[in-house]
């Protein structure tokens, strides 16, 4: 590759019927501050380049970093609602054995209720049937007593 220099340095021969030599260096040393801008501007071009590049690795990293850590959210979000919706299960039987407690807990109260009913019942027929038998007994001696008093008003 030719350097700013090389070109400057450049002779070339001469010859009867050459170009002007004023106009070549002119030229020539037009061409050495074209080529001397450009390779400036190639170099710049170059670091630039090599800056952009970290900045692409830089942001590479950084948009792995986050698509893990959107991952580790998506697994974490996905834990808690696997976890919630365990734990809702275990309430919802929970509840459904507390209410199977509460419904049996009920029905045997109203058992025994019925039992109490029953026997009540049971004693208050007995205790009638009693009574009854007690004043047709007395309805009978009043009666006995009734018709000797007859008798004995009649003797």
């Amino acid at each position: 590759m030719l350097s700013p220099l090389d070109i400057h340095n450049k002779e070339f021969r001469r010859s009867f019927r050459g170009y002007s030599e004023a106009e070549v260096d002119e030229f020539l040393d037009q061409v050495v501050r074209d080529f001397e801008t450009l390779l400036k501007e190639n170099s710049e071009m170059k670091a630039r380049i090599e800056d952009l590049e970290e900045k692409v690795a830089h942001f590479k990293v950084l948009e792995e970093t986050l698509n893990n850590t959107l991952v580790v959210a998506q697994r974490t979000a996905e834990d808690v609602k696997a976890s919630a919706h365990r734990e809702a299960e275990v309430m919802i039987r929970e509840a459904g054995a507390e209410a199977n407690r509460i419904v049996e807990e009920g029905r045997a109260k109203a058992r025994l209720v019925e039992e109490q009913y029953h026997a009540l019942k049971h004693e208050m027929e007995t205790f009638r049937a009693r009574m009854k038998a007690l004043l047709q007994s007395y309805l009978e001696m009043l009666d006995r007593g009734l018709h000797e008093a007859e008798e004995d008003a009649e003797a």
